[in-house]
């Protein structure tokens, strides 16, 4: 019986543990014959200020630089060369990360650098840097989440929206 006590107490312990995780996402489109994907873990609001000082955001150690996402960094790929705002970015992959110092006036950052866990940021590894269309979402959004929006033609758009907050940048694959 204390066999089965002992089991049952560490399923408990391990889903507890799960619950706090921020799960998987993906994010894909298809512009002018190319894919697109972004790469993501998904955290939830669950009632904290992300955003702002005092945020949860603000706390991360590369702050004010933010991983766009949760655990792994957020990955991008890209079938094609693109123009993201003004940035010409080669077709590869790429890690993204978002400037939110200013809550109300973020910049979408592209970094070379991939592969690397979400809290390890080196500006010198960055392709560029590209303002971002602030708006706020009609209601709170509890999940970050990522779109692709396809603009007709070979232009689309990222939107990304969390609490308070949603950003987006345009895309032309060349």
């Amino acid at each position: 019986m204390k066999t089965i006590l002992k089991y049952a107490s560490a399923l408990v312990l391990l889903a507890e543990l799960g619950y706090g995780q921020s799960p998987s996402q993906q994010a894909t489109v298809t512009v002018a014959g190319k894919t697109l994907t972004i790469k993501y873990s998904a955290p939830s609001v669950r009632g904290r200020q992300i955003f702002g000082d005092g945020g949860v955001v603000s706390h991360d150690k590369t702050y004010p630089v933010w991983r766009a996402g949760a655990n792994r960094a957020t990955a991008l790929h890209t079938d094609a060369d693109l123009v993201v705002g003004d940035l010409n970015v080669p077709a590869g992959d790429y890690t993204l990360f978002v400037d939110v110092k200013d809550p109300d006036a973020w910049q979408f950052i592209i970094s070379k650098q991939t592969g690397q866990w979400g809290l390890t940021y080196k500006a010198d590894q960055d392709l560029g840097r590209v303002k971002m269309a602030m708006t706020k979402p009609a209601a709170p959004v509890e999940t970050l989440k990522y779109t692709f929006s396809d603009e007709g033609g070979n232009k689309a758009k990222i939107t990304i929206e969390w609490e308070n907050h949603a950003a987006s940048v345009p895309i032309t694959v060349k």
